[in-house]
């Protein structure tokens, strides 16, 4: 069975190319890095963008000859143009995805420094999670090990389930919450809260969370990974998209090649965002 495209990001990157309009043409690949948690670039534009780096896709980063075939792209990166970067992200490639929607994250953020853009608000320098109180909200279902948010409904001894593809990544008390991440559609369509990973628009699970997902349900997208547009997330019912803008990017792009993390690079390279739906 081939690879099904990614809708979400087959869509924005038809409404990021209409806004940019043909400048986007002019618009190349100056550094990228492959790092073990995040991988990003820099865009002759100056823009920054990051991606989860799916090191658990890719079998053949175990064989060298194999690492070879992952990205065929190794040493051609610099000075490619990003509308060829963005049309990867549809791409069956892991790596290559992964890039596209690097450039796609950078790409969006030239987007909202051109212009306001209608239908949602943009604050920086917050969590998307510290505002939310979760005593609202009746049952919660977490999709992905999102620590920080674990810890608060633990704190507030909420109702919730976490839904994970590996149990190892929960510790103590949180494991009484886990779920197998293929028993979505058991849980999913009872949540009144619904917190989801970022990572799901990487390996394309997020759009059919989002169908069996309650109607009026409160919908965090969370991570670096989801710093894009948001207009074709909030159409299928996210009402806030949690992601970071890069503040930094040369800075941001060592950290990240020496194998840092969100706790190494929020604050000094980069910077939470929160993108509400509006209306």
């Amino acid at each position: 069975m081939g690879y099904i495209k990614n809708v979400l990001l087959a869509e924005t990157v038809e409404i990021l190319k209409n806004k940019i309009g043909e400048n986007i043409n002019q618009i190349k690949v100056e550094r990228a890095v492959f790092g073990l948690f995040f991988s990003g670039v820099k865009l002759t534009t100056g823009h920054g963008g990051l991606c989860f780096t799916p090191v658990k896709e890719m079998p053949e980063a175990v064989c060298c000859p194999g690492s070879a075939r992952a990205m065929p792209l190794s040493g051609k990166l610099r000075g490619r143009a990003a509308l060829e970067c963005i049309e990867d992200t549809c791409s069956p490639n892991p790596l290559k995805r992964t890039m596209g929607i690097a450039v796609l994250n950078a790409l969006s953020t030239l987007c909202r420094e051109k212009e306001k853009l209608a239908g949602y608000e943009v604050i920086t320098g917050r969590d998307a999670f510290d505002g939310v109180d979760v005593r609202r909200f009746n049952k919660t279902v977490v999709i992905g090990a999102l620590v920080p948010i674990l810890r608060k409904l633990n704190r507030e001894g909420a109702d919730y389930k976490v839904l994970e593809m590996d149990a190892r990544t929960l510790k103590g008390s949180e494991l009484a919450h886990f779920a197998p991440a293929q028993d979505a559609p058991m849980y999913v369509p009872d949540a009144d809260l619904l917190v989801i990973t970022g990572v799901t628009i990487l390996n394309n699970t997020l759009a059919d969370l989002l169908k069996i997902a309650k109607k009026g349900a409160e919908i965090l997208v969370i991570g670096p990974t989801a710093s894009m547009l948001p207009d074709a997330f909030f159409v299928r019912g996210v009402t806030v998209l949690g992601g970071i803008v890069v503040t930094k990017a040369d800075e941001l792009l060592d950290i990240i090649s020496e194998a840092g993390s969100g706790y190494h690079f929020f604050g000094k390279s980069a910077e939470r965002t929160i993108v509400k739906r509006q209306g």
